[in-house]
């Protein structure tokens, strides 16, 4: 994705992580810290839409974004649907009844902060828009603590994978034995998931008794 549309694809790839769970940004932000140490270290490794070399702080200011939008589409998911809709719906996108209910705690107990600490803390960072949206938190403060909560975020783990970059290929060499587990474990967690929709939608169109 980095490779196809640059910093277009860090800011998609945020935003789907701060709105899917099993999207990791432990992974996705080094990732484009490397890129950028790639591009310092080799003139020839462009940035595809700019036609430039990759730049760290434009990596930091795309992320943000990307960690907006995903922001403000969980916001409104919580705002329209409520709690009921991600009640129901949410666990086909990883997204459990436990997880929304340590989000709402989170939100009860620090308010509109939890909006800005949420965002630098794993897991809570991917579920606090929901509540928000649900108390239909302030539109403006929603959308500054997001930024100011994410911005730390993104430029810690951006920055650790430029500083780490030039070791990626012994990293990446280390974990090749796996690579074929990690495709069996992804294709199997598909299957669950789609069997567990189907089975679902067959036992609702079942007739009682």
């Amino acid at each position: 994705m980095y490779d196809a549309v640059g910093y277009v694809g860090v800011a998609a790839a945020v935003a789907l992580e701060t709105i899917v769970a099993p999207i990791p940004s432990e992974v996705i932000l080094p990732m484009a810290g490397w890129k950028v140490s790639q591009s310092a270290a080799d003139a020839s490794v462009l940035e595809p839409l700019t036609s430039l070399p990759w730049n760290l702080p434009l990596a930091v200011a795309l992320a943000t974004a990307g960690s907006v939008i995903g922001a403000l589409v969980g916001y409104g998911i919580g705002a329209w649907g409520g709690r009921p809709l991600l009640d129901r719906y949410g666990r086909y996108v990883g997204i459990g009844g436990e997880d929304l209910d340590r989000a709402d705690r989170w939100f009860d107990r620090w308010g509109s902060w939890a909006v800005f600490l949420g965002r630098m803390v794993p897991l809570v960072r991917t579920f606090v828009s929901y509540p928000a949206g649900i108390s239909r938190m302030p539109m403006g403060r929603f959308l500054l603590f997001s930024t100011l909560g994410s911005l730390p975020w993104n430029a810690a783990l951006i920055y650790a994978g430029f500083v780490v970059g030039e070791n990626y290929p012994q990293i990446e060499a280390a974990i090749k034995p796996f690579e074929y587990l990690i495709y069996v474990v992804v294709a199997v967690l598909v299957i669950l998931l789609v069997a567990r929709w189907w089975l679902s939608k067959r036992a609702a169109g079942r007739p009682a008794g």
